[in-house]
């Protein structure tokens, strides 16, 4: 339950990022744009953190604390998220929004 757990709580976090622009990359609208975001993803894992590693909570919680290699296995199920959206937004910005355009608005 703890790693699916800590999987689901990386996994929002990322979708928070990738939030940041509907089409945009994160290569061109980096995190550190949004502060506030950033803040309240760092206030979420800590957290996170805080129910697994500070007793008596993940006996309360029922959970276990995370080693490194299961921590190295949560972010490998994670980020390829992030990496998901990246190819969506792609999509969307270069093929869907160009063949959408108004004809008459083209160059010639």
């Amino acid at each position: 339950m703890t790693m699916a757990l800590s999987v689901l709580v990386t996994i929002e976090m990322c979708n928070a990022l990738n939030s940041l622009s509907e089409n945009q990359s994160l290569v061109r609208m980096p995190p550190w744009v949004n502060i506030w975001l950033l803040g309240s993803i760092c206030l979420s894992m800590s957290l996170h953190f805080v129910i697994l590693y500070v007793d008596p909570l993940p006996m309360i919680f029922k959970l276990t604390p995370l080693d490194l290699h299961h921590w190295l296995v949560v972010l490998k199920i994670s980020f390829p998220v992030i990496l998901l959206d990246e190819v969506l937004k792609f999509v969307a910005r270069d093929y869907l929004e160009a063949g959408s355009e108004d004809p008459k608005r083209r160059k010639k």
